[in-house]
């Protein structure tokens, strides 16, 4: 994507690049911006958190963007000083393609855990069948498909599932990217979604946008207090509330499987990974400039493409934090 974004001294070119699972949002943020502020050129590649993470650790690119925060050692390993700034929350969903179903499907996490680590292999298995009375599952296999490269959402996917299943957290556990024990990975939420909405049987995971986007059937997820919830803009606020009171001054939180009925259970912050450094002090300001503006403006149309907006505690401690940028 390349769009003309904002001169506030002269023409800058400005690269970036990361996360997939705020895509639709940075995307439309950037129209707009350009639309007010012609002369800039941005230009921010969708390649995964993990992508986003290394290229801006290696100076490749001006800033990156991840939905897993940078750990202690990536920080310490990067060739510039790096800050994480929240932009947007958002759910991940558990997709799925059972033609003739007519019926939303309920999905407590150990199930979903059990998927992944090939324990259930049938969509009529008991277990599934035990959260949805009532529903005429098949006797058809279920075909995971999760990310192939490094990637933020399955970061937040796997922190889930570390908290609900033991068996995950002592198997694959959590990261960006983690060893598989069964299915097919595919590239990029596009590329989950696209597999998932042509294969009969075949299970996912994706940013809520990208199931909304795609028309691919989409399960509740059993939250901390035994509910089972659709991700909603509503559900990601509430399972924020509390980390907002308690923010850590590095933004580095997770909110998955986070306590209260009415808080989705798969839910995360977002994050822009800027240098508190630019060698080129006019991109420094311009990068500052568009964070202002995304607190202003931006956040005002998060809920309205699927994503939940910051809480107001945290963009008042971002715009603090935006004074360091130099």
């Amino acid at each position: 994507m390349v769009v003309m974004v904002a001169g506030v001294a002269s023409a800058q070119k400005i690269t970036a690049a990361g996360a997939t699972f705020p895509y639709p949002i940075y995307n439309k943020w950037f129209s707009e911006y350009a639309q007010a502020h012609p002369g800039i050129e941005i230009n921010y590649q969708s390649i995964g958190s993990g992508g986003g993470i290394k290229q801006v650790s290696d100076g490749i690119v001006d800033f990156g963007a991840s939905d897993g925060p940078m750990n202690d050692d990536q920080l310490a390993a990067a060739k510039v000083k790096v800050m994480h700034f929240p932009t947007v929350l958002g759910a991940v969903v558990p997709i799925y393609n059972l033609p003739g179903l007519n019926k939303e499907l309920n999905f407590s996490g150990d199930v979903i855990a059990d998927i992944y680590l090939g324990k259930i292999t049938k969509w009529n298995d008991p277990r599934i069948a035990k959260d949805n009375p009532g529903v005429n599952l098949p006797d058809k296999a279920i075909l995971p498909v999760y990310r192939s490269e490094s990637s933020g959402t399955t970061y937040i996917f796997s922190d889930f599932l570390s908290k609900v299943s033991p068996s995950w957290q002592s198997g694959p556990g959590k990261g960006t990217a983690i060893k598989w024990p069964v299915g097919i990975g595919q590239k990029g939420s596009e590329g989950v979604s696209g597999m998932v909405r042509q294969t009969p049987g075949a299970f996912g995971y994706v940013e809520l946008i990208y199931a909304s986007q795609n028309q691919i059937a989409y399960g509740t997820v059993k939250n901390h207090d035994g509910k089972f919830l659709q991700a909603t803009p509503d559900g990601v606020t509430a399972a924020a509330a509390a980390a907002a009171k308690s923010m850590p001054a590095d933004y580095r939180v997770s909110i998955t499987n986070a306590p209260g009925a009415d808080s989705y259970p798969i839910s995360s912050f977002t994050w822009l990974l800027i240098p508190t450094h630019f060698t080129d002090p006019a991109k420094g300001k311009v990068v500052k400039d568009f964070l202002t503006w995304m607190l202003d403006h931006g956040e005002n149309e998060a809920s309205s493409i699927g994503y939940a907006p910051l809480p107001k505690q945290v963009q008042d401690m971002e715009r603090k934090t935006i004074t360091k940028i130099q």
